[in-house]
């Protein structure tokens, strides 16, 4: 080899030597949490095109666009997959009524913010198209319902309850039991435009439908339905 040859040889090996050298794999770009959240969208994305009979966990992890390794490593099996996702979810709403306490003295209007929160959350296309796979599975797959009654049904229900129960606890309302009364008020927003959505195929409601709603709910539920100058039957 040339003398210029084996100098040049020699210099790049030195630089190369010099250079910092690299880790193993990929530096990691995003958190577990963020990871979580993207798996999180791209399960509920599969249940609902493939049901969950349909689905697996190589789908997810390839809508999500991470490894399976990855995935498992978050996420141990499907079932597993199907509770974390509905958690989140409610986790989301239970923050949002959690950030609504009333302020002073004016509960009407934080009543209907909490149940228009309510709303946004019960009367979702995403939710709704979640609830018809779980009704058209649960046969085969009874954990998933047990599982969507428990995180989501029933802490729904408890969540706009402890609401109830902090503002009464101020004096500004007065329910025997905020548990019924919760269901009650859940039932009076989304049981009838949920029924036609679900069985009925119609077009969930907008906005200006919703505050509607919410108006007549609260007015109900603060006020009653008595008439004015109507004595109360004895």
């Amino acid at each position: 080899m040339p003398k210029h040859m084996a100098e040049l040889t020699k210099a790049r090996a030195l630089a190369a030597s010099e250079q910092p050298r690299r880790g193993r794999g990929r530096p990691q770009l995003r958190s577990d949490e963020e990871t979580r959240a993207i798996i999180f969208e791209a399960a509920r994305q599969e249940f609902a095109s493939s049901g969950y009979a349909g689905s697996n966990m190589e789908c997810v992890a390839r809508r999500a666009g991470i490894s399976t390794k990855t995935l498992y490593r978050l996420i141990p099996n499907k079932a597993a997959m199907f509770e974390a996702m509905v958690t989140d979810r409610l986790d989301q709403f239970v923050a949002k009524i959690r950030l609504r306490p009333c302020q002073g003295a004016e509960i009407e209007p934080a009543l209907k913010q909490a149940l228009l929160v309510c709303a946004e959350l019960v009367l979702n296309s995403d939710v709704v198209a979640l609830q018809r796979m779980v009704l058209a599975e649960s046969e085969n797959f009874p954990e998933i319902a047990q599982t969507f009654y428990a995180k989501a049904m029933r802490r729904t229900v408890a969540t706009l309850a402890n609401w109830l129960r902090v503002e009464e606890d101020r004096g500004l309302i007065a329910v025997e039991d905020p548990e019924i009364a919760a269901g009650i008020l859940l039932g009076m927003l989304a049981f009838e435009p949920h029924r036609a959505t679900m069985f009925g195929r119609k077009p969930l409601p907008g906005r200006k439908d919703l505050e509607k709603r919410i108006q007549i709910c609260t007015d109900l539920f603060l006020h009653g339905a008595m008439a004015n100058g109507v004595a109360p039957r004895p």
